[in-house]
């Protein structure tokens, strides 16, 4: 080895060495993930947002009842006047005192709208409502999402251990086959088909790490964590004995509480409320109010006085708008025609939402008999691998033998671990669909 080459080993260790320092392994469990999700999550803010805009949209909407309170106030300058007859001879300068001013206050409280006001604000309260439900819908596909990353992660690691085993001992095969080879005992062929397994090996060992890494970058960045964590998956996750109930209890989990359902519920009742303020644009609306006016000079009187006019007054207003009585009914039918539409896509999210609970029960259930499969099959290897192990060591058997027999127990073990993880994942599911995650 030359100068050279021992510059750049020496460099890319302490390359290694300081990256390593860097990277901070922390064990967080599924509760925890949720938790900081929803803390830190860029994707659940914009729907806070909205939940507390539409908030303040009920306050507006709720504004509708206060009295409505008008002041004005203004100074001006008239000009003179000029009067003539009627056929516009005989004219003469009519004098005006030029400076004018008005001060005006009216207060006015709509005392009946036929609903329109309540059914507004009722409108309002179910859009907060949704808005709700909304961040819920979100913070349960987040949740969901990670949920799938951070089993990833527990599968991905699994199957890193195989590939990690497999390169070992196919290191040792070519070990001793280049050692046979070097005896006259084995072709060079056989060196060669080995050293060409290791090679895709090793490749497949990469795409596991770097698969492995965009998974924790997904985590740590949806978690609000640093860059420099790597996240551990809780291992007590396996232990948690997860209830099975029954096909009914998830499916009337999911009629109560899907965020989706429940949204189009709110739909229902929303358009219920526009159906009424269409309907009050037919009934007539009332008001009282009041005012009180300061006018100055008084511009009425020929020649016009040079004082001010106070003068108040107090009333009750109504108003109907005749053109309703033709005009609502074309939009009386197609909100009619919205709510039927509304209704009929809830009864078919229903349906589906149900059928996905259904299906996904089964595959529940599935993965309990899909363990028992490969828990049997963990004991079978093993067993075999024992029986291969004495005969290799009795001289019986090939090294090729024992490979087979290492990494069948290997496989079998991974798909026990991943058959756990599937149980895992298919609880977490039903939890997402029928809206209880």
């Amino acid at each position: 080895m030359n100068k050279f080459s021992l510059f750049i080993m020496l460099l890319a260790l302490c390359y290694t060495g300081a990256y390593a320092q860097e990277i901070v392994r922390q064990v967080i469990a599924i509760d925890e993930v949720f938790a900081l999700a929803d803390q830190n999550s860029k994707s659940l803010r914009h729907h806070t947002t909205g939940v507390s805009e539409a908030h303040e949209a009920v306050a507006v909407a709720r504004n509708a009842r206060l009295p409505e309170i008008n002041a004005s106030l203004s100074l001006s300058y008239l000009g003179d006047g000029y009067l003539t007859d009627r056929n516009f001879s005989n004219g003469m300068a009519a004098p005006i005192p030029h400076y004018g001013n008005n001060f005006a206050l009216e207060v006015s409280q709509v005392i009946y709208s036929g609903g329109a006001i309540s059914n507004g604000i009722a409108i309002a309260e179910l859009q907060e409502e949704n808005a709700r439900l909304g961040l819920e819908t979100n913070r349960n596909n987040i949740r969901f999402r990670l949920v799938g990353y951070y089993l990833d992660l527990f599968k991905q690691k699994n199957l890193l251990q195989v590939y990690e085993k497999n390169i070992e001992q196919t290191k040792q095969v070519v070990k001793n086959i280049q050692m046979k080879g070097g005896a006259g005992i084995a072709l060079q062929n056989d060196v060669t088909r080995y050293e060409l397994l290791l090679a895709n090996l090793e490749l497949a060992r990469t795409q596991i790490q770097n698969t492995l890494t965009i998974l924790n970058n997904n985590l740590t960045t949806m978690l609000g964590l640093s860059g420099k964590v790597w996240v551990e998956p809780d291992t007590n996750l396996f232990s948690q004995v997860l209830p099975i109930e029954n096909e009914g209890y998830w499916t009337d989990a999911a009629d109560q509480n899907s965020p989706g359902l429940k949204q189009l519920l709110l739909a229902v009742k929303i358009n219920q409320h526009q159906d009424n303020i269409i309907k009050s644009e037919r009934l007539p609306k009332v008001a009282v109010f009041a005012g009180n006016h300061l006018d100055g000079p008084i511009t009425i009187e020929v020649p016009p006085i040079n004082k001010n006019l106070n003068y108040w007054y107090v009333g009750v207003g109504v108003n109907y708008n005749l053109s309703a009585l033709y005009k609502t009914k074309q939009s009386l039918n197609r909100q009619k025609f919205t709510t039927q539409r509304t209704n009929e896509q809830y009864d078919d999210v229903k349906e589906q939402t149900e059928l996905a609970v259904k299906a996904d029960f089964i595959k529940y259930l599935e993965t309990y008999e899909q363990l028992k499969t490969q828990q049997k099959s963990v004991e079978l290897a093993n067993q075999n691998y024992a029986v291969v192990s004495n005969r290799y060591k009795n001289d019986m058997a090939l090294i090729t033998d024992m490979l087979d027999a290492g990494n069948a127990q290997l496989s079998a073990e991974v798909q026990f671990s991943n058959a756990q993880i599937n149980i895992i994942f298919s609880y977490y599911k039903l939890l997402y669909i029928s809206g209880t995650l």
